[in-house]
């Protein structure tokens, strides 16, 4: 890692160091994950003057469960003590809470980029980039410490794109069956496992239950709903992939890599469901 490194805790929401930004510049709408419609900018009405959420025990039961997957990634926090000098939007001018509010997408966006980029450069298999993915992780660092207006004007998708390239690069190192020629996979898409190609896939409701999906590439797919039960998920490349509601009971996620809290947080599973180190199972999936 670079000189100037980022502990793990702030890559992950801190609630007492934020203002409360997800629950008031984020909009939702109404539907299965949020109860109400709320726009951007607006706060949520179960917001309190301390910035603590009223319902925080029993979101699922009161209908915001799309509350309970969220993760800023640390970016609550750093908008709220780096960016504004720990500035409460309740307090400061009007002008000084809507900058905040159009700022904290874009931290949140490169703090997410900070999650796979510190991944990838834990990655034994991802060696030979990690010059470059060093060089990233420090380019990205500093974009999230620059003032509000720099924030503001700053092309997120470009810079997601020129980080992309390393991270794909990443999984084609860690996903050794996705390219060895005369391998299992017989390439890329072939075969069972051996790194299967699924890249944008829509897999909605899909019946992959004890499905070998070995080192495949699953990034951005559709797995909404999808049974996933007891399937073999080890070294597979989850970026992106849509897990809302998919049942991952007693599946295999050893060494799954870019996949992140939130996206286990919208899925379910159970206490055989095997997981990452650096991730925790889910306090709603079951026992069993």
């Amino acid at each position: 890692m670079p000189d100037h490194t980022i502990d793990p805790s702030d890559l992950r929401g801190d609630c007492a160091q934020c203002f409360g930004l997800c629950c008031v510049a984020l909009p939702f709408a109404r539907s299965s994950d949020f109860a109400l419609n709320k726009p951007a900018g607006t706060a949520c009405p179960n917001l309190g003057s301390d910035h603590r959420c009223g319902i925080h025990a029993d979101l699922r039961g009161k209908g915001f469960t799309g509350c309970t997957v969220y993760d800023c990634f640390g970016a609550g926090q750093k908008v709220s003590q780096v960016t504004f000098g720990g500035q409460d939007w309740r307090t400061g001018a009007k002008k000084d809470a809507r900058r905040m509010f159009d700022v904290f997408p874009v931290v949140r966006q490169l703090h997410e980029l900070l999650w796979y980029l510190a991944e990838a450069l834990r990655m034994p298999a991802a060696r030979p980039v990690h010059p470059e993915l060093r060089r990233a992780w420090e380019r990205t660092d500093a974009l999230t410490r620059q003032g509000p207006e720099e924030l503001a004007a700053l092309d997120v998708a470009a810079h997601r794109q020129e980080i992309n390239v390393l991270l794909l690069r990443t999984s084609e190192l860690a996903r050794p069956g996705a390219t060895a020629k005369g391998g299992k996979s017989g390439g890329k898409g072939g075969g069972k496992g051996g790194g299967k190609d699924r890249r944008g896939a829509d897999l909605i409701g899909a019946r992959l239950r004890g499905a070998d999906l070995r080192e495949a590439s699953l990034r951005g797919a559709l797995l909404i709903a999808a049974d996933l039960t007891g399937a073999d998920l080890r070294g597979a490349d989850m970026i992106g992939a849509d897990l809302r509601d998919a049942d991952l009971s007693d599946a295999d996620l050893t060494d799954a890599f870019f996949l992140t809290q939130p996206q286990l947080d919208g899925a379910r599973g159970n206490a055989a469901t095997r997981l990452p180190d650096a991730l925790t199972r889910p306090a709603h999936w079951t026992a069993g």
